[in-house]
C-alpha cells in the first residue's frame, strides 16, 4: 500500500456524524465559492464597464490633444485627463506619438514604449471596441483604437490597476469572511448533528448490549427498551422497530428457556426413576446366577447379557442425569485438586485396563494446584483416557501432559494419542452429546456418545475450555482451566 492511499485510508471517514458534518461543510465551501466567483465576477465586470464607458467618453481627446500639442508646442492641450491615461498616434504602420498622465504632470507627456509594446499597438484593430492589453513600460491597461482624420489610428486607454486591486481586496475579504462562516458552521453543524443522532446512539448501546449477551442458552434478561422517540422521524421508526424485534426475541428466548427447562427435568426425573429398576434388574440377574443348578447354559449366558445391558444403561443414566445437572447450573465442589496426583492415579488405572497400549506422563517438577471438584475432574481426565483407549489400535502411545499456570492464570491439561486420529466430519461436532465416531473410532465398547460431552460440560462448569485438535498421527484433547492457589506438598513417583 502506497502512501498516499494510506493518508486516503486514514482521511476516510466511517461515522455516520462525521459523515454528516463533512457532507454539510462541503455543501458550505462549495456554495461560498460560487457566491466569491459570483460576486467577484460581477464586480470585475462591473467596474470594467464603467471603465469602458470612460473611454467610450473621452474618445481620442488625449491621443488628438497630444498630436497637437506636439505639432504646435502647445502641451496645455493635453490638460484634463485623468492621470494614468494613455494615448498614441500610429500613422503608416508605425508609433509617432504617445504619452501618459503622469501624478505630476509632465509637459510634454511623451513616454517611451518598448518594441513589443509597439507591436501590440500595431496589431489592434480600429474598430472602436474596448480591449485589455499588458503592456510592458505601463502595465495592465483597457485600450480602444479608432480610425483618425488622416488616415492614421488613435488610441486612448485607461490604467486597469484599481480594478485589479479593488477585487483583490473583494477576494481577501470574501475569503476571511467565508473562513469565519465555515469555522461556525462546522461547530453549529457538530452540535446540531450530535443532537439529531443522539436517539440513533441509543439505538448503537442498546444494540451493543444485545450482542454482548450469552443468548446460546440459559435464560436470557434483555436490557432496557430504547427510549420512545418522535415516530415521524426516520430515527424514531428505527427505535420502534428495534423495541418491537427486542420484543419478539425475548418472548422467543423466554419459550427457549421454558423448553430447555422441562426438558431438562425430564431428563433429570427420567433418569433418577430409571436407576431403581435397573438396580433391580441387575440384582436379580446376579440372584439366579448364583445358583447354577436352577439354570441351564443359554438361560445363564442370558442373565449375563441382561446384567450386562442393565450395567451399561446405568452408566448411561448416570451420565444423563449428571449432564441434566449440569445443565441447571447445579454448583460444584470447591476444593483444591492437584492435577498431578489425579494423572498419575487414573494413567495408572488406564494402564491396568488397557496394558496394549503405552502410557506416557509429562509433568511438571511441582504439583500443579487448582481450586475445582475433584471427583468430577477425576472423571474428565479418565474420560479423556477411556477414550484414548478405547478408540485406537493397539500399541498406540498415549501421552498425559499437565503443564504450570501461565501468565494469564491458565492450567492446560492435554491427552495425547498417536492414532489414526478424528474424522474431520466429526472434529467440530465432538464435543456435542451423542456423537460417535467410525472407522478406526468404532463403538467396539459400547460407547454412548457422551464422554466428550461430560468432558465439555464439566470444564465449562470450572470456567475453563476444552479443545480437539486432530490429524492422522496425532489427536491432542486439550483442557484449560483456571489456576488456584498451589500447596507445596510431595507427590510420589509416577507409575513405571
Amino acid at each position: 500500500m502506497t502512501w498516499h492511499r494510506a493518508l486516503r485510508r486514514r482521511l476516510r471517514v466511517r461515522t455516520l456524524r462525521g459523515r454528516l458534518i463533512v457532507g454539510s461543510l462541503l455543501l458550505f465551501t462549495i456554495a461560498c465559492g460560487i457566491v466569491g466567483v459570483a460576486t467577484t465576477v460581477s464586480l470585475q465586470r462591473f467596474f470594467i464597464g464603467r471603465l469602458d464607458q470612460q473611454l467610450y467618453d473621452a474618445k481620442n481627446r488625449y491621443a488628438i490633444g497630444l498630436e497637437h500639442a506636439v505639432e504646435h508646442q502647445d502641451f496645455d492641450k493635453v490638460n484634463g485627463q485623468s492621470v494614468g491615461t494613455f494615448g498614441a498616434r500610429l500613422a503608416g504602420g508605425r508609433v509617432t506619438q504617445c504619452g501618459v498622465v503622469r501624478d505630476v504632470r509632465d509637459p510634454r507627456g511623451q513616454l517611451d514604449l518598448s518594441a513589443a509594446d509597439q507591436a501590440r499597438l500595431k496589431t489592434l484593430p480600429a474598430d472602436g471596441r474596448a480591449r485589455t492589453v499588458r503592456l510592458e513600460s505601463l502595465g495592465k491597461y483597457r485600450i480602444m483604437a479608432n480610425p483618425g482624420e488622416d488616415r492614421d489610428v488613435l488610441i486612448t486607454g485607461l490604467p486597469m490597476h484599481g480594478v485589479d486591486d479593488t477585487v483583490a481586496r473583494l477576494e481577501m475579504v470574501e475569503v476571511a469572511v467565508f473562513g469565519v462562516v465555515l469555522v461556525a458552521a462546522g461547530a453549529a453543524g457538530t452540535v446540531l448533528v450530535g443532537l439529531a443522532l443522539r436517539p440513533l446512539r441509543r439505538v448503537a448501546t442498546t444494540a451493543m448490549h444485545v450482542s454482548e449477551l450469552p443468548l446460546a442458552s440459559g435464560e436470557v434478561a434483555l436490557p432496557a427498551r430504547v427510549p420512545d422517540t418522535d415516530p415521524a422521524s426516520e430515527v424514531g421508526q428505527v427505535s420502534t422497530a428495534f423495541n418491537h424485534m427486542l420484543e419478539h426475541v425475548e418472548s422467543a428466548l423466554a419459550q427457549r428457556h421454558a423448553s430447555e427447562d422441562r426438558l431438562r427435568r425430564f431428563i433429570a426425573d427420567a433418569s433418577h426413576e430409571l436407576r431403581t429398576p435397573l438396580a433391580g434388574i441387575r440384582s436379580h440377574a446376579e440372584l439366579a446366577r448364583r445358583d447354577p443348578g436352577e439354570t441351564g447354559p443359554r438361560a445363564d449366558h442370558a442373565l449375563r447379557r441382561i446384567e450386562a445391558e442393565a450395567t451399561r444403561m446405568g452408566h448411561l443414566v448416570d451420565d444423563l442425569l449428571l449432564l441434566a445437572r449440569l445443565d441447571a447450573g447445579r454448583p460444584l465442589a470447591h476444593e483444591p485438586v492437584d492435577l498431578t496426583r489425579l494423572a498419575i492415579d487414573i494413567a495408572s488405572d488406564a494402564r491396568a485396563a488397557g496394558p496394549d497400549h503405552r502410557w506416557a506422563l509429562d509433568l511438571p517438577e511441582d504439583p500443579v494446584v487448582i481450586h475445582g471438584d475433584e471427583f468430577r475432574l477425576h472423571q474428565v481426565i479418565g474420560n479423556l483416557l477411556t477414550n484414548a483407549r478405547t478408540h485406537t489400535p493397539p500399541g498406540t502411545n498415549v501421552t498425559v501432559r499437565v503443564a504450570e499456570a501461565d501468565a494469564a492464570g491458565t492450567v492446560v491439561l492435554e491427552v495425547i494419542d498417536d492414532g489414526p486420529g478424528v474424522p474431520a466430519a466429526l472434529r467440530d461436532d465432538v464435543f456435542e452429546r451423542f456423537v460417535r465416531g467410525d472407522g478406526s473410532r468404532s463403538r467396539k465398547a459400547g460407547s454412548s456418545g457422551l464422554g466428550l460431552a461430560i468432558v465439555s460440560a464439566v470444564v465449562q462448569a470450572h470456567g475453563g475450555s476444552a479443545d480437539l485438535i486432530s490429524e492422522p498421527g496425532r489427536t491432542c484433547v486439550r483442557i484449560r482451566l483456571p489456576a488456584g492457589a498451589a500447596e507445596s506438598r510431595p507427590r510420589e513417583p509416577a507409575p513405571r
